[in-house]
């Protein structure tokens, strides 16, 4: 008969504490102080709601870590969760005031515009010899429209044969009490409600637009200007913007 013996392992050693892991409950309230203090100025939203989220993501683990025995610094992860709470919803009030701000300085300085740039009369449906003025001393009139030869020999473009070109002078005038600078003068022509084009020769067009100069107070400054029609047409609508900064001024000239 065998003898069976029987063997008692050794007593294992107890095992060595785990540290305690506090890192996020503490990042949280570093970061949610830092957070709820930056978002209380209200213009350093963009700071205050990138920490707040970071606080309240760190808290939200740091807490459920102090639950499950793996951390003892629960109040500090409750803390930070709290302030990374409300600096998100300072961030949040920083972007609303922030916009309203933008949105009211932004109207001010339009409405400023206007009132320095813009008319002080109809600038609508204008006709022949009508004065466009506006509130910065700028006026432009526009003479009524006369039948212009086109010559072949000297045309660039715009003119289609069988069309007939019409010869308007536009001039821009400086009745303001200093200089006006380089006025960017822009136009647009429909003839009947169709849009026409401005011809280009050797005296007319776009190259010969005499506007960029500088305008002393009561000086003036004059172009010939000559757009297609059709030979049908009954009338030349020209729309013309004397500045960028001003509103457009638009005469309804019969041919």
């Amino acid at each position: 008969m065998s003898q069976q013996m029987n063997y008692q392992s050794a007593p294992m050693g107890a095992p060595a504490p785990q540290a305690a892991r506090n890192g996020l409950g503490v990042a949280a309230l570093v970061l949610g102080i830092i957070g709820f203090l930056s978002g209380l100025p209200m213009f350093l939203f963009w700071l205050a709601g990138p920490l707040g989220l970071l606080a309240l993501i760190f808290g939200i683990v740091g807490t459920g870590r102090a639950k499950k025995g793996q951390a003892t610094n629960k109040g500090a992860a409750i803390t930070g969760t709290v302030l990374g709470a409300l600096a998100i919803v300072l961030a949040i009030i920083g972007v609303i005031v922030s916009v309203l701000v933008v949105k009211s300085a932004t109207e001010t300085a339009v409405d400023e515009i206007k009132k320095q740039n813009g008319s002080s009369n109809s600038v609508k449906d204008l006709k022949a010899g009508a004065v466009a003025k506006y509130n910065n001393g700028l006026q432009v009139t526009v003479s009524k429209p006369s039948p212009y030869t086109v010559n072949p020999n000297t045309l660039i473009d715009g003119h289609t044969n069988g069309n007939k070109a019409w010869k308007v002078t536009v001039t821009i005038k400086n009745t303001g009490g200093k200089d006006y600078t380089n006025p960017l003068m822009t136009t647009d022509a429909e003839a009947d409600g169709k849009k026409t084009e401005e011809v280009g020769d050797d005296k007319h067009g776009i190259l010969h637009h005499d506007f960029e100069k500088t305008l002393s107070p009561n000086e003036s400054s004059s172009v010939e200007m000559v757009f297609d029609a059709p030979p049908s047409a009954k009338e030349l609508e020209l729309k013309i913007t004397p500045d960028l900064m001003l509103v457009p001024a638009n005469w309804k000239l019969a041919l």
